[in-house]
């Protein structure tokens, strides 16, 4: 054995013990190791084992075993059991190679005349064979939380773990029985606070789970509101999103104009229609490593977007069709001036609801008053009574411009 690798000998126990006191540190779920003295000797034993395995097999870039495999999974398998976190177990995985690599950084700079030889062995070894026992360690972790989770649970997980753009997402996925595109829409159904009690739609998410078979996690607010995040295969077979430009740097990510897929369109619908609340849905198509952007886009979309009850009108917006309330709602003084054209319209009757209507069927007199089951000659007298109370006709450009935007960003915030 070189000089190198029998400096890594040397200083192995000392370097599992730093490794043990910076997860007790730095990770919540291994503060319990100072109290747990067993616990924490296994920790020990187990980082010990890890260095010496990898010095006496990177010498001569042998790869790890099928037993040594084994051995790492069945440490994932006790993490995951333990009721480890996602963001808890990437953090071990980070930690991890980050010592290993300042270990042989460490080792290297002890060594006269660097021991470059070496070190490139050592290196040739450790990519590929940590990236095998990163994929050990994480199917271990997996199948502990198979046992562990309910199904609805380990769903969850995988949609964060796709949000996060965490390679533990395959993984998670095989578990769950569901196939993994290249892009998704990212579909978020806001449920305004508020709006049934202090008791989320837990049941309603589960059944929504096993009906639709896609990555999904409720996200609570609070009073009965909060968020449904779908993740639905993209239709699109190009997985890059068209964005409005690619190089301005405060673009808004996720404002793609991608159609919806049929399958969002149908979730939207069921989980409305299952909870019985005003919902307002927003979608962004992206691939899987820009989820997360396609995420801020589809949150943001539907803070802007009409909330309705199903099935009326009810559907996934895309930013095509509200960026101009995107647009205002980051302009505060614009925002409140729409917001007080709405309060002209207060007076009614029902001025919003029958300008949304009128907007929603393109201005089409009989298809309108249809919608509001109203006589045209009813239909008419409202949007005499707009004009009357904001000084614009609904059928104006200038009033189109102005009162769709503020009937839109009204019904967005009631």
């Amino acid at each position: 054995m070189g000089s190198l690798f029998a400096e890594l000998a040397r200083q192995a126990a000392n370097s599992a013990r730093r490794e043990v006191e910076t997860y007790t540190r730095e990770i919540p779920e291994f503060a319990s190791l100072d109290a747990d003295t067993r616990a924490r000797a296994e920790t020990l034993e187990y980082a010990v084992w890890l260095r010496r395995r990898t010095l006496e097999l990177s010498p001569d870039n042998t790869p790890l075993t099928a037993s040594d495999l084994a051995d790492i999974a069945s440490m994932g398998e006790v993490r995951g059991g333990s009721g480890m976190s996602l963001e808890s177990r990437q953090r071990v995985l980070r930690l991890h190679t980050a010592l290993m690599l300042r270990e042989i950084n460490e080792a290297v700079e002890a060594q006269p005349g660097g021991g470059a030889e070496e070190l490139l062995r050592m290196m040739s070894w450790f990519a590929p064979q940590g990236e095998r026992g990163i994929a050990a360690y994480c199917q271990g972790f997996v199948t502990a939380l198979s046992r562990r989770l309910p199904y609805v649970e380990q769903v969850a997980l995988l949609a964060r773990a796709l949000l996060a753009d965490d390679p533990m997402a395959a993984e998670l996925a095989a578990a769950v029985d569901m196939e993994l595109p290249g892009s998704f829409a990212v579909t978020v159904i806001r449920v305004p606070h508020g709006a049934g009690g202090r008791h989320g739609p837990e049941r309603e998410v589960e059944a929504l789970v096993k009906t639709h078979r896609v990555p999904m996690v409720w996200c609570p607010a609070g009073d009965g509101g909060g968020e449904l995040i779908a993740l639905v295969p993209g239709t699109d077979p190009d997985p890059g999103p068209r964005t409005v430009t690619d190089r301005a740097p405060d673009r808004l990510p996720g404002l793609v104009f991608d159609p919806v897929p049929d399958l969002a369109l149908d979730l939207v619908r069921d989980f409305a229609g299952a909870v019985g609340r005003p919902c307002a849905a927003g979608t962004a198509t992206a691939p899987v490593a820009e989820l997360a952007d396609a995420l801020e886009g589809a949150r943001r979309i539907s803070r802007a977007t009409p909330l309705r009850r199903a099935p009326a009108r009810l559907r996934p917006h895309t930013a095509a069709d509200v960026f101009v309330e995107l647009a205002v709602v980051d302009v505060p003084f614009v925002d409140s001036w729409l917001a007080t054209v709405a309060r002209h319209l207060e007076p009614g009757p029902d001025l919003v609801l029958t300008l949304d209507a009128y907007y929603h069927h393109d201005m089409d007199r009989g298809a309108t008053a249809a919608a509001l089951n109203v006589h045209p000659r009813t239909l008419d007298y409202r949007l005499r009574r707009v004009r009357d109370l904001t000084g614009l006709a609904p059928g104006s450009t200038r009033g189109v411009r102005v009162l769709s935007a503020a009937v839109t960003r009204r019904l967005a915030v009631r």
